[in-house]
């Protein structure tokens, strides 16, 4: 038997699971658990907690491997570059200042980066269902 529906209703595509990638990815980006905001994502820099201190949420079989390391080189690589063009041509700097005042501000924006953007990979993981992994016996 068919079941037509009427024009004038509105299908709920939306299930009670879905989790929404962009309030995920903002979570994830200020490492914080992706399932509620609260409980932090990672410890000792850049070890994934297993669980969530706050909510409980499994995150151990999230595994971010080298896509921050890459977006971390990535972003900064676009940031410090125009940088480096720009103080050249304006201010013309000693070779050893430039060389220094930009590894400085290479590793430093690489530190601060490199743990927001693996608390981003995890939540976007999270939020798309992405865990193939099993905890290990």
């Amino acid at each position: 038997m068919r079941e037509f529906i009427k024009m004038d209703q509105t299908i709920d595509t939306t299930t009670e699971n879905e989790r929404p990638t962009w309030p995920a990815l903002v979570k994830g980006f200020r490492c914080k658990c992706p399932n509620c905001g609260e409980g932090k994502i990672l410890h000792s820099y850049l070890k994934v907690n297993d669980t969530c201190a706050t909510c409980g949420e499994e995150l151990f079989h999230h595994r971010a491997d080298d896509g921050p390391a890459y977006l971390t080189i990535l972003l900064v690589g676009h940031l410090l570059a125009p940088a480096l063009h720009v103080s050249y041509v304006h201010w013309r700097p000693d070779p050893w200042t430039m060389a220094i005042s930009l590894s400085i501000a290479c590793v430093a924006l690489s530190l601060f980066l490199l743990p927001r953007l693996k608390g981003a990979v995890v939540a976007y993981q999270w939020a798309r269902r992405m865990n193939g992994f099993e905890r290990p016996s």
